[in-house]
């Protein structure tokens, strides 16, 4: 109305005017011509007419400003007159971001120079984000350019809605900007995806209102940017699309002109970089393929091949066996007597030279082992005096023993490259924070059902009211932990406080969905309506979990769902931009508290951790409710856990060794009258050589604690096992060889003794030394438990050799002495009757392997048979084992009863995003040179082929990279810092930083080179204060809270050198083993060609090859140093098979007489029994890994037990046939095998069954089960019939000494029971 009115008085003003001059004319006229009168009235009234045209034309819509809200936000005066005039002043305001308005010189606006100010004000919040991009920055500044100062306002801008000020002045408090689709579509995709260095999100992330940028649209965006309800909007702005710029009904669509973001926009700022553009981006290589599985016709490759070699070699091996050969059905009476080989034409005159040298070796064996059995028989309390005295000494080095029980220490080599890389990042930047984390699940509580404006919205459980203030009286609690004194705030991680100020708990980051009410209960009650709908903290949470950034937390920054809720994705879903966060069914807590390297700092913390594990335990036990289901952990708890669990199955690791001790005691007499028990009883003897192999057990792990090498608890929970398995047989063959033999004439006690030590000591000497070989060649794994175990149990089974042929042999010959004087076993000083002694003869073991199983295992059909059976089972368990399953499942290494056990379960299920993962640029950068810049950089002028390009490339197949979003970047957030005239500023007393927001400093004047950035010398001075300067809304790109500790740089001669950084981006979610260690290799991938890159670039600058060559990026995440060794495991579990099956070779061939057949057979036999069991391993779940690893070294050194004994025997049988003399080796040493190891270690194995500890009763009862059962069906099937087709040929030499030489026949190394 107040325009009409202005319009009509003007007009009435002019219409006098124009009355007046008329008058003045008439009297004119009467002077001139009356045609050129006429003439001069009628143009004169025509300029009149189109004067009044023009002071009624309406240009702008606005021209000052007079008004500013409780908001400090400016309004601007309602104009509807003609553009006005800008004086020079604000001329070059108006060059900074709106100089296109002056291309042609246009000096007239709709606005004024405080106008001009405000939007280039206006325009720095969305510059700190956008300038990264100048296409993008461009495009969105001109439509706010021409809306705010063209001189065109009226036909795009129309007043909406107008407000007075205090003084009666109207305002625009509304307006509508008609602009077309075709402007927003482009400036929307020129910005898509221009990203957050510091979050390694994307811009729109951060300005689309409630929509993340994967939601937001061209509409949703620029509807946010003009709504009042924006707290950086000063009044609506309601955008109108128009399909085309066409004039309707006057108005003409704002329609300015864009350019792509790959396209620069003038000569001096470049096109967008790829991480903001992907138009800019190279081609990308092709997708990643990943290989399947390798098959034949369908079929699975390693079955079809596997399948075929083994009907191949059973067609052969039959063919072999029925058509070839003549032999009789039934082969087991194929047997002579040596007596009977007594003509020398029966041997051949010309013997081997290893023939020779093999009867020279076994005969010069025996004869020191008789002379050594016999020296010790003789003096034996000196012997045991002795022995006891020396295992004392070396026992006492236990009291100088370290137990490592840090999982790094146990499992990651101190050379490996993830260890390396550990111990730079802890050094350089502090290792990564300690996290206590709790995980609140609903139960049995509904989904809620909300009904809004748009529609309803489902939420998921733990978004009940009730259950949302339990957590957080809950929360509350925790923060008032006391720990002797130690409350969180002393030990939180405050990444927005001053170093020198006090910390409050609300400085501290704690991821919790209370985060965006402010911790404030009593915004639960909030409600608004709109639209007949109520809105509730239901809308809250939907609007802050879509966009985070909106609801910032205490601490200053923002809660990120992904790790606040739990439960949201399905399985093998990833995080995306349509993830529904509301659909949570746990609550996440997470506490992040500082981690140091050394472990005199974490005492506080460590202390607080211990109490809030009490705290958290107390609470469930007696104060949690029946919703919710609880599971937490601290950093401490893992290793807590481990010691607890190997201190819980100490009970059960001691009743399995008791029941093996019981059974070695007792199965080690030959009774055989009831009242002759206590007198035929070994019990004493059995709890001798019980006693020795703990003796050397404890003498091994007190040599290396002399030594200052630290043990595990591996090594006391499977070296005692082990030696037990190998000791005791060589105990069970002793004795049982010494109840079988008949002492000579005149023949003493001692010599007896050491006679039979002659006989059976190379055997033992033989099984001993290929074992320790074997452990000693695994100790050259990388691996520290491998390599401590090894070391332990070969030094271990040395010393239990030596205390056997000593000690154990002496204490045998006092037992026997006991015996012979008729005294019984234990109250050695009781006698019995002279008339109770009887003679030694056969067990019912012994009669049951000569008279029942030999016949009838080398029976011509049942051999067949076990040789296409034991094929079968290495075939199938060869085409398996590649299938068996890499890793250790961090669930198995928990007791049942373990809260650990109970939060890596819930993790499983509601974890919901990746681990961070650090790529550290370390070596001698010139950071302030533009070169090495834009090969570091990822903004304006930096390099395709740059490091964080790079990495940006990968986030974008994270499928097959694992990497899931951009890496932050310290260095363009300084770049974009720098720029603004306002963050920087200096003390003008000292020239020390000053915060950017004290008014009483000064701004830095920092010096910009040609892409406008820090020149060399400023680089280094002001970047300092970017990583002191704390961000908010007004300096959005200050780097304290992302960067302060991703930079380690020194200061030589006042030049500032950046030693090392890095950059942090975030891996996929990661559920199996297999993610991490593939993750693992993924990231070394990434940063091996992005080193290649750098050290390229680096030389091409000029700069020196060494230097060059020491620049190196690496990624780091806490995971790594546990993953890596699945890298390699196939490659380190081959080699340490290899290595030690060729030690067991080798010391096979030499000690026994350089018989490359008995070497051949026993290598063969064990690499099954390996193989085989591998094949177990895959059917009953058992993973490969470190610990399983132990185990399979393990069971090459037992399964020479179940091979070794019987092929010596083979050897020096002296039958003619190979089919009696594996007849007679069996004979002779399978009772010995059987109840020696086999029995002995099923009692002890299935007492491990019943261990609380999953690792236990999947990788030692399993494992072991298989060891002992594969190895025993090798050792007393498989092997006699091998024996039976392809063993040694008889040792010519040694039957034509033995015939030369007639000695008393061979006592029969037999088993008693």
């Amino acid at each position: 109305m107040h325009v009409c009115i202005n319009i009509t008085k003007e007009i009435f003003f002019l219409s006098v005017i124009l009355i007046c001059d008329l008058s003045f004319i008439k009297r004119m006229c009467s002077s001139i011509p009356r045609s050129s009168c006429a003439l001069g009235v009628r143009t004169l009234f025509i300029a009149a007419l189109l004067s009044v045209f023009q002071l009624s034309k309406q240009d702008c819509v606005w021209f000052g400003v007079c008004n500013t809200d409780a908001f400090n936000h400016n309004q601007y005066c309602s104009y509807n007159g003609t553009a006005k005039a800008m004086p020079n002043d604000g001329l070059n305001l108006l060059k900074e971001r709106c100089s296109f308005l002056l291309d042609e010189s246009q000096t007239e606006f709709c606005c004024d120079i405080n106008q001009v100010k405000i939007l280039n004000e206006n325009v720095k919040l969305a510059a700190a984000i956008l300038d990264r991009c100048p296409s993008c920055m461009s495009n969105l500044v001109r439509h706010i350019c021409e809306f705010t100062c063209s001189a065109n306002q009226s036909q795009f801008a129309h007043v909406a809605a107008t407000q007075k000020n205090t003084e009666g002045v109207p305002y625009v408090s509304s307006l509508d900007l008609h602009i077309t689709t075709e402007y927003m579509n482009k400036t929307y995709k020129s910005c898509s995806q221009v990203s957050v260095p510091q979050t390694g999100q994307l811009a729109l992330d951060l300005m689309c209102g409630a929509y993340p940028a994967s939601r937001c649209s061209p509409s949703k965006w620029f509807n946010y940017m003009g709504d009042v309800n924006n707290i950086y909007v000063p009044f609506q702005i309601t955008y109108i699309q128009h399909p085309t710029n066409a004039s309707i009904n006057g108005t003409v669509p704002l329609n300015p002109h864009t350019f792509p973001c790959n396209k620069a926009i003038n000569s001096l700022l470049p096109a967008c970089s790829c991480s903001d553009c992907e138009l800019s981006c190279p081609k990308a290589p092709p997708r990643t393929e990943f290989p399947e599985q390798f098959k034949i016709a369908g079929f699975d490759a390693y079955v079809v091949i596997m399948s075929s070699v083994y009907f191949v070699g059973v067609f052969i091996f039959l063919m072999g066996s029925f058509v070839f050969t003549q032999d009789s059905i039934i082969d087991e009476n194929l047997t002579i007597d040596v007596n009977e080989v007594s003509n020398r034409t029966n041997f051949r005159k010309n013997t081997s030279f290893f023939e020779n040298l093999g009867d020279k070796t076994e005969h010069f064996l025996e004869k020191v082992f008789t002379k050594w059995g016999t020296f010790f028989a003789s003096y034996p309390w000196i012997t045991l005096f002795a022995g006891a005295f020396l295992v004392s000494i070396l026992g006492y080095g236990i009291t100088f023993i370290q137990i490592t029980t840090d999982p790094v220490q146990l499992w990651a080599s101190p050379n490996s490259k993830s260890r390396i890389e550990r111990d730079f990042f802890d050094t350089k930047f502090e290792p990564f924070f300690r996290i206590e984390q709790i995980i609140i699940k609903a139960v049995n509580l509904p989904n809620i059902i909300h009904k809004t404006s748009n529609g309803p919205i489902t939420f998921g459980p733990v978004f009940h009211k009730d259950f949302l203030t339990v957590v957080f009286n809950l929360q509350e609690e925790i923060k008032n932990i006391n720990a002797n004194g130690t409350f969180l705030n002393d030990i939180c991680y405050a990444p927005l406080s001053d170093e020198k100020s006090d910390i409050n708990t609300s400085d501290c980051i704690i991821q919790s969905i209370w985060g965006y009410f402010q911790d404030d209960l009593s915004r639960l009650e909030e409600t608004e309506e709109d639209n007949g709908f109520n809105v509730t903290y239901l809308d809250a949470i939907y609007q802050c979990t879509n966009n985070p950034y909106l609801c910032l937390a205490p601490y200053g920054g923002p809660v990120d769902p992904a790790i606040a809720l739990g439960g949201f994705l399905r399985p093998g879903e990833q995080l995306s931009g349509n993830t529904k966060y509301e659909l949570a069914n746990a609550l996440i807590l997470t506490f992040l508290v500082k981690n140091h390297h050394k472990r005199t700092d974490l005492q506080n913390a460590l202390r607080w951790e211990t109490f809030f594990v009490e705290f958290m335990s107390n609470y469930k036990k007696n104060n949690i409710s029946d919703f919710m289901d609880i599971a937490f952990t601290t950093e401490r708890s893992i290793e807590d856990e481990l010691n607890r669990e190997s201190r819980s199955d100490v009970l059960t690791i001691l009743v399995s060794y008791l029941i093996m001790f019981m059974y070695i005691a007792i199965s080690l007499g030959h009774v055989k009258e009831f009242n002759r028990t206590f007198i035929d009883s070994k019990i004493t003897l059995g709890l001798g050589g019980v006693i020795i192999v703990l003796a050397s057990v404890v003498s091994s792990v007190g040599i290396f604690g002399y030594a200052g090498i630290p043990a595990t608890l591996i090594i006391v929970e499977v070296i005692p096992f082990l030696v037990l398995a190998v000791g005791v047989d060589n105990i069970f063959i002793l004795v049982q060889t010494h109840q079988r033999d008949h002492r000579k004439l005149n023949e003493l006690h001692e010599q007896q003794i050491g006679r039979i030590l002659g006989r059976v000591g190379p055997s033992m000497l033989l099984t001993s030394l290929s074992e320790s070989f074997c452990f000693f060649l695994g100790g050259l794994s990388d691996m520290p438990a491998v390599k401590a175990f090894a070391l332990y149990a070969g030094i271990a089974l040395i010393i239990d050799f030596l205390l056997q042929i000593t000690c154990f042999v002496s204490l045998f010959t006092l037992d026997t002495k006991r015996k012979e004087e008729n005294r019984l076993d234990i109250c050695c000083f009781l006698k019995g009757k002279k008339s109770d002694i009887i003679n030694n003869s056969e067990g019912l073991l012994y009669k049951f392997f000569k008279s029942v199983y030999v016949p009838f295992l080398m029976k011509k059909i049942v051999r067949v048979l076990v040789m296409i059976i034991f094929f079968a089972w290495l075939c199938v368990s060869i085409a398996i084992a590649p299938r068996i399953d890499i890793g250790l499942d961090q669930e198995l290494a928990m007791p049942e009863d373990s809260f650990v056990l109970h939060y890596f379960k819930s993790l499983n299920k509601h974890l919901n995003i990746g681990p961070p993962v650090y790529f550290v640029l370390k070596g001698n950068l010139t950071y302030e040179k533009s070169l090495v810049q834009n090969s570091v950089c990822s903004g304006r002028f930096c390099n395709d082929d740059s490091v964080l390009t790079q990495i940006y490339l990968a986030s974008r197949q994270s499928n097959a990279t694992y990497i899931a979003r951009p890496a932050s970047s310290w260095i363009d957030d300084y770049f974009d810092w720098s720029l603004s005239s306002t963050c920087c500023k200096y003390s003008p007393q000292n020239g020390d930083f000053c915060p950017h927001q004290d008014t009483s400093c000064t701004p830095c004047e920092i010096r910009k080179n040609s892409l406008q950035r820090p020149d060399e010398h400023d680089f280094g001075e002001y970047l300092p204060f970017f990583l002191k300067d704390n961000p908010d809304d007004s300096c959005a790109k200050a780097g304290h809270a992302a960067y302060n500790g991703a930079i380690r740089y020194s200061i030589d001669h006042k030049k500032l050198q950046v030693d090392a950084s890095y950059f942090m981006a975030y891996h996929t979610i990661l559920k199996s083993s297999e993610d991490y260690f593939l993750a693992l290799q993924s990231a070394r991938k990434i940063s091996k060609n992005i080193t290649q890159m750098l050290q390229g670039r680096l030389i091409s600058f000029g700069v020196p090859i060494e230097s060059a060559l020491n620049v190196e990026v690496f990624p780091y995440s806490v995971f790594y140093v546990f993953y890596e060794q699945y890298l390699t495991m196939w490659a380190d579990t081959l080699k340490s098979m290899g290595i030690s099956v060729l030690s067991i070779f080798i010391v096979t061939f030499i000690l026994m007489g350089f018989d490359i057949h008995s070497a051949l057979v026993v290598v063969i036999t064990i690499t099954m029994i390996v193989i085989d069991l591998g094949g177990l391993m895959y059917y009953w779940k058992i993973s490969l890994n470190a610990v399983s690893l132990v185990n399979l070294v393990m069971a090459v050194g037992i399964s020479v037990e179940f091979c070794s004994h019987l092929v010596h025997s083979f050897s020096l049988s002296k039958d003619t046939t190979q089919i009696s003399r594996a007849s007679d080796s069996l004979t002779k040493m399978g009772s010995s095998i059987f109840s020696g190891i086999t029995l002995t270690k099923f009692a002890g194995i299935l007492v491990l069954a019943f261990a609380k500890s999953q690792i236990f009763q999947v990788f030692y009862f399993r494992m072991y089960f298989g060891i002992v059962v594969i190895g025993a069906a090798h050792g007393l099937i498989f092997l006699p019939v091998l024996l039976s087709y392809i063993g040694a040929p008889l040792n010519q030499a040694r039957l034509r000494r033995q015939c030369e030489h007639p000695t008393e026949h061979d006592t029969v190394l037999s088993g008693i029971l």
